[in-house]
């Protein structure tokens, strides 16, 4: 699967309510300081718990679209593959909307943003 910009489909209560064109996923592990008689005064680390999260883009529609700022904190499905294959290499996790941002400025499009914080793994 390329990873591509509008690989990403956000589910809400199991229905598909958006694909995305533009975004930017993260995933990171936690480092775990750990001191050995070996390493002298070098830090040493060994792997913790990990975590990712995904900043999207959106044209935001019409005065409805600001609607989205009320869907902070609500719990989200988001499944990383092809919208036009049974690939089964993709992945999904489970991800709250951590914030939503709108920008509207007089004599442009209006644009905004979501911030989707993963709660659990990506499988």
């Amino acid at each position: 699967m390329a990873l591509l910009g509008n690989n990403i489909l956000i589910y809400r209560s199991g229905t598909a309510i958006a694909g995305t064109t533009s975004n930017e996923i993260q995933s990171e592990a936690d480092l775990i300081e750990i001191s050995s008689p070996t390493s002298g005064q070098w830090k040493e680390y060994i792997e913790g718990r990990k975590s990712w999260s995904i900043n999207v883009s959106y044209l935001v529609l019409a005065y409805n679209g600001v609607r989205e700022l009320l869907n902070v904190g609500t719990t989200y499905t988001l499944k990383f593959r092809g919208r036009n294959s049974s690939d089964s290499t993709g992945v999904q996790g489970t991800a709250i909307l951590k914030s939503c941002k709108i920008t509207a400025t007089k004599g442009n499009l209006c644009q905004g943003s979501f911030q989707f914080v993963g709660t659990g793994a990506l499988s």
